[in-house]
């Protein structure tokens, strides 16, 4: 970055290209301060103009010839070099104030959807992304009675599916979970053929594709599509600060819920470009959970959500169906 005496040093040179290559400092003892040696000698100038630049803790004058105009060019540059930086209330300059800005005025969409500058207060680290636990403000060490089996937290979405406990999720896994879940048939079929057929082939272990379409749980982060909130990084590790962005960003009716509309606007606006895939799975994604997981009043719980990323809230529907279910019995 270019210091207010480099700069003031290519403003002289633009000012007098031809003898800017000639022109060299000596020190003054009487006056300590650089002097050129042309004047020095006794060589006459129209007009001397001494300028006071900051650099750091020094304070570099310089000597130099100038015409009327240009002496006053480099008094305006000098009163902008001198002039003291603006606090806040707080001691905050205006430049680290700016560095901190999460918004900005010609991108209008910054201030429709903020993000948290907060969360250190009650999550460490927000920003680190963990591998075994889904945070958030509320429930800084995960969720609590959820084992985790050393898996990651896509992982352990993943987990939920595979009934059998051998690492692999065969179609009729996928379908049986769905089942549990609550969903009718036809969906629970349909969204079998749009899982499986979808995710099998890139977590598969080998190149050869399989008939049975399988989805191997160890390989699941080979399988995470684009357009989502970026709660889990590319290796399935859950992001605590994206995940409460999507509160700031899209909640408007209540802070820690989204109606059905919010959820819509949270999957509009993080569609990537050129990826229709991702934006009608996660799509797909959202709205299933919204049906199994709303309240009564048509809202889906931060909760509900933060349990879909390591697969609780599955757990716990699947035991209050069966509770339901044997009510009914």
């Amino acid at each position: 970055m270019d210091t207010p005496a480099a700069a003031f040093c290519s403003l002289t040179n633009s000012l007098h290209p031809t003898r800017s290559s000639h022109r060299s400092l000596t020190l003054d003892p009487s006056l300590s301060r650089p002097v050129d040696r042309n004047l020095a000698a006794g060589n006459s100038y129209q007009a001397i103009t001494q300028i006071s630049i900051p650099t750091g803790r020094r304070r570099t004058v310089t000597t130099v010839r100038a015409s009327v105009g240009e002496r006053r060019m480099l008094a305006e540059t000098e009163r902008e070099a001198m002039a003291p930086r603006t606090e806040n209330k707080a001691g905050e300059s205006e430049t680290e104030k700016e560095a901190m800005a999460t918004e900005a005025k010609r991108a209008p969409v910054t201030a429709a959807r903020r993000v948290r500058n907060d969360l250190e207060d009650s999550i460490p680290k927000p920003y680190v992304a963990r591998a075994l636990v889904a945070p958030d403000i509320d429930h800084p060490n995960g969720t609590v009675g959820h084992k985790h089996n050393n898996m990651t937290v896509l992982q352990q979405h993943a987990a939920f599916f595979d009934r059998d406990g051998n690492g692999i999720v065969y179609p009729w896994e996928t379908y049986e979970g769905l089942r549990a879940l609550g969903l009718n048939p036809v969906a629970s079929g349909l969204l079998t053929v749009a899982v499986n057929g979808s995710l099998s082939y890139a977590t598969l272990p080998g190149w050869i594709p399989s008939p049975l379409l399988p989805i191997y749980i160890d390989n699941i982060h080979k399988a995470k599509h684009g357009s989502t909130t970026g709660t889990y990084d590319t290796e399935g590790r859950f992001v605590p600060a994206n995940f409460e962005n999507i509160f700031s960003k899209y909640a408007r009716t209540k802070p820690d819920m989204l109606t059905f509309q919010e959820l819509w606007d949270m999957t509009e606006g993080n569609r990537y470009l050129f990826d229709p895939f991702g934006w009608v799975f996660n799509k797909v994604e959202w709205i299933t959970l919204y049906v199994i997981a709303k309240d009564e009043n048509g809202f889906l719980p931060k909760e509900a959500m933060r349990g879909c990323f390591d697969g609780s809230i599955f757990e716990y529907l699947e035991k209050r169906r069966k509770g339901y279910d044997s009510n009914m019995n």
